[in-house]
């Protein structure tokens, strides 16, 4: 299709959404149609005559030029994502495209490149994920939104908190949430592990002592008590505090008072303490192993924290999570996960929790130099084994391409089943939890049915 004559090819691309831009072969710009000034706060006419990268402060400007593909090589880059610096310092989200432009002969003679401000796109998911979010929590499972929905009113409370669950679940992200949305937001957070220092060294590093105290306390020195006054002291790994301690703890959260180490008279405890154990501090009662009134001082709030295995609609929500983050901080463009990831990652059970997934995230932007993290850039603990005797090839390997090991079919069934049921027998919604096609979930289902 042509255009009629009497309409410029410019004023056509004038009057579209997406900015639009060309360079020659020296990167000059030649064309800077009106929605790239719009986007990137340039006007066209200051823009054209000059090089590219000094009218784009991309992040895509340093190594991953998707325009130099295009005059190189006469390579096509389509749908790359980074940030735009505008003008006015303000830093866009954008996707972008670019081709080779070339002459009657078919010699590259240029390039050109479209590209669009994602921010509405942006603020959308961000807004989504709000709902199920506070501070650095982010959750889609039932239990934890409920919970998240009271957490403000417990925050605003000066009641003592709870938090139990296993390592790695994010009990000092649920502390420090609960402090910063309390009226004690403005003073100290403060954190102590009960379970790193031996109970001497423990109760100085609480309370603090007095010059003289002992033989090396030549000066007084203050406790993580005296540090959080007028905030938050977190007491992290609660059931490894000795039973001693656990009476001088008892003491300050009912009287609101303690003593340093040598010292004569009193000190006032204004301190709001939170409690976290990984432990079943119930049986430890009952075993004598805590003391029971304790127990029931810091049980006022309390707060279960489920482990990843029990939520696992919250790893896609964590993943795309930690993958901003590590982009954030490595400058990085790492999109998304493979589908045979996602597999892997949901069959995982992760002993280590939310800890071990964000390290699992943090390992692979170490090794994945593209834009899509794949089955070998994963800790070697979490790539698949195939037996000793299997072929190389598509059929053979870590499973990242063909239908793999009868083993690894077998764990694939089982991620779709049990997918399923997370989803009360919806194969769409289970295929977007996997990653995977909803032909293949069909697929996965008419083997097992003809087993």
């Amino acid at each position: 299709m042509r255009l009629p004559r009497n309409i410029p090819l410019e004023s056509v691309l004038d009057s579209v959404a997406e900015g639009i831009f060309t360079v020659d072969l020296e990167w000059n710009i030649t064309f800077f149609n009106q929605a790239a000034g719009e986007i990137t706060g340039i006007p066209p006419d200051e823009a054209v005559g000059q090089k590219c990268w000094e009218i784009f402060a991309s992040s895509v400007c340093d190594g991953a030029c998707p325009m130099r593909p295009c005059l190189k090589s006469g390579q096509a880059v389509r749908n790359k994502s980074g940030f735009l610096l505008r003008a006015d310092g303000e830093k866009i989200p954008i996707g972008l495209s670019s081709s080779p432009l070339r002459d009657k002969d078919g010699k590259v003679v240029g390039g050109v490149e479209s590209f669009r401000d994602l921010t509405p796109i942006h603020q959308l998911m961000q807004k989504v994920e709000e709902r199920y979010s506070v501070e650095d929590i982010r959750t889609n499972n039932p239990n934890m939104i409920r919970t998240l929905q009271i957490l403000p009113p417990i925050a605003q409370s000066s009641s003592t908190v709870l938090l139990l669950g296993e390592s790695g679940t994010g009990k000092e992200l649920f502390a420090r949430a609960i402090h910063t949305q309390s009226l004690r937001r403005d003073k100290p957070f403060v954190a102590v592990n009960c379970g790193a220092l031996p109970g001497n060294l423990l109760e100085s590093e609480l309370f603090g002592y007095k010059a003289g105290a002992f033989t090396d306390a030549r000066k007084d020195k203050p406790g993580r008590v005296e540090l959080a006054q007028g905030g938050t002291l977190f007491l992290d790994e609660i059931g490894d505090m000795p039973q001693p301690l656990q009476v001088k703890i008892l003491r300050v959260l009912q009287e609101k008072v303690y003593e340093p180490l040598g010292g004569v008279r009193p000190v006032a405890a204004d301190v709001r303490f939170v409690a976290a154990t990984n432990r079943d501090l119930e049986t430890m009662v009952r075993k004598g192993e805590f003391r029971q009134d304790l127990f029931f001082r810091l049980n006022v709030v309390r707060i279960d924290i489920p482990p990843l295995r029990d939520r696992p609609e919250d790893i896609p929500l964590l993943i795309s999570h930690f993958i901003r983050q590590q982009n954030s901080l490595k400058g990085k463009n790492i999109r998304a996960v493979s589908a045979n990831v996602h597999q892997i990652l949901f069959r995982h059970d992760f002993p280590g929790n939310v800890r071990e997934l964000e390290n699992i995230v943090e390992y692979a932007f170490i090794l994945c130099p593209g834009e899509m993290i794949h089955t070998e850039h994963l800790p070697e603990y979490l790539k698949p084994q195939a037996p000793a005797d299997a072929p190389c090839g598509p059929a053979g390997g870590d499973g990242s391409s063909g239908d793999g090991s009868v083993d690894m079919l077998g764990h694939k069934r089982q991620a779709v089943l049990e997918a399923l049921k997370r989803n009360r027998g919806n194969k769409s919604a289970a295929a977007r939890e996997l990653g995977i096609s909803r032909d293949t979930v069909r697929r996965m289902l008419q083997r097992d049915a003809s087993k």
